[in-house]
């Protein structure tokens, strides 16, 4: 199991781009169970990102919604960074 780390600039991403959307919150939670049993599920398409932002990872919400994040401790943690459509977190 891996612990998810969420930070204010997560909290504020979600709450701006989620807000009060229920069908893409249930989604993001589910999203979330699932990353927390295993981070590389098929059903969450987990990839690792190149570019500017080499180094972070991202998996899927659904299919029009994307969570960035990184390993850290080891991989034993996840940090959350961004949450949004592919063209607002890409």
């Amino acid at each position: 199991m891996i612990k998810i780390v969420w930070d204010a600039p997560f909290k504020q991403s979600y709450k701006k781009k989620i807000g009060s959307n229920e069908i893409v919150k249930t989604k993001f939670w589910k999203a979330i169970n699932i990353f927390e049993q295993n981070p590389y599920d098929p059903k969450l398409k987990t990839h690792k990102l190149t570019g500017k932002l080499n180094g972070l990872y991202a998996f899927s919400v659904g299919y029009e919604y994307r969570v960035i994040f990184k390993f850290i401790e080891n991989n034993k943690s996840a940090l959350l960074i961004d949450i949004g459509t592919h063209d607002e977190v890409y």
